[in-house]
């Protein structure tokens, strides 16, 4: 150390064409860390961003993973009526499912992967802090301490849950489920139900196939992943004239770097929100804010 550019850009080059432009990025991001904790100057300069660039237009096709649909609204809508309120475990899939799209929640925050898989030091109980409240005006919210995230792990975060007058107001949802499933332990996941014989935690696995039961028969063709209700509650708000700043903060992205990346690895899915709701006028307007939230933060 230091290591020449030459080097660098010549360690790259030769992932060219094997692996993805992340995996090239996270292996420098090491190097360039090893060098920071050494005191050793970091060159990395035009040699290094132009071999970047080749390993960005010959990345593998196994390496590229398909793009992931979001939840639209009409999505959300054709859930609701296609789901048993009166029963436990779809009450607590609409539950939960309103509480990842409009939350802007990952899926991880609210659900767990398997039935033995439950650990209170990640996963949200029956009794986590919960506050009701309302604002002067009369609008109600809820906030839900979740115990882990995925970028303040151990500190967890608060989830703000804000009524709304339509059928995906989350807040009649959630308390709808905790009155149905009041049986369920407090110790237990907090979209757990009950069942016959006690009761059951709510998993991933069941609850993204019952959604993608509930929209095949629908008449929707792909089947979504969890992360839906996150891009789609996201690009939800900002259609609806929500600022950027305001979507950063509800989905707890810690940067304003992190949160456009992620949006411009979303904005290509827009045309499946043009709906009878959304016409090319919101569309247009999204646009700008976009702009213009990216040039005050230089991004």
């Amino acid at each position: 150390m230091p290591t020449p550019e030459w080097l660098l850009a010549a360690f790259t080059a030769v992932a060219a064409g094997s692996v993805s432009r992340s995996c090239v990025d996270g292996w420098l991001s090491g190097i360039s860390f090893w060098h920071s904790v050494n005191g050793a100057k970091w060159n990395g300069d035009n040699q290094l961003r132009i071999a970047k660039a080749a390993v960005s237009k010959m990345v593998p096709q196994l390496s590229k993973k398909e793009k992931r649909l979001p939840v639209t609204i009409e999505r959300m809508l054709a859930l609701v009526k296609g789901l048993d309120l009166s029963n436990s475990f779809d009450t607590a899939v609409w539950a939960c499912a309103v509480t990842l799209f409009k939350g802007v929640c990952r899926g991880g925050e609210f659900l767990i992967p398997s039935c033995g898989a439950f650990d209170p030091k990640y996963h949200v109980t029956r009794n986590a802090s919960l506050k009701w409240g309302k604002l002067a005006t009369g609008l109600e919210w809820l906030n839900i301490r979740i115990p882990w995230t995925k970028t303040t792990h151990g500190e967890g975060a608060l989830i703000t849950l804000t009524a709304c007058d339509e059928v995906t107001n989350p807040l009649p949802a959630v308390r709808h489920h905790l009155r149905v499933n009041a049986a369920v332990p407090n110790t237990a996941p907090f979209f757990s139900f009950v069942t016959a014989v006690g009761w059951e935690p709510l998993t991933k696995d069941w609850f993204i196939h019952r959604c993608n039961t509930i929209w095949k028969e629908a008449g929707f063709d792909d089947e979504l992943l969890i992360h839906g209700f996150r891009i789609g509650g996201a690009t939800e708000m900002l259609l609806r004239g929500t600022p950027p700043d305001i979507v950063m903060v509800q989905g707890r992205w810690l940067s304003t770097r992190s949160f456009v990346l992620y949006w411009r690895k979303i904005e290509d899915i827009l045309p499946l929100f043009l709906s009878r709701s959304f016409v090319m006028d919101r569309m247009t307007r999204l646009d700008a804010s976009m702009k213009d939230f990216c040039a005050r933060y230089q991004h």
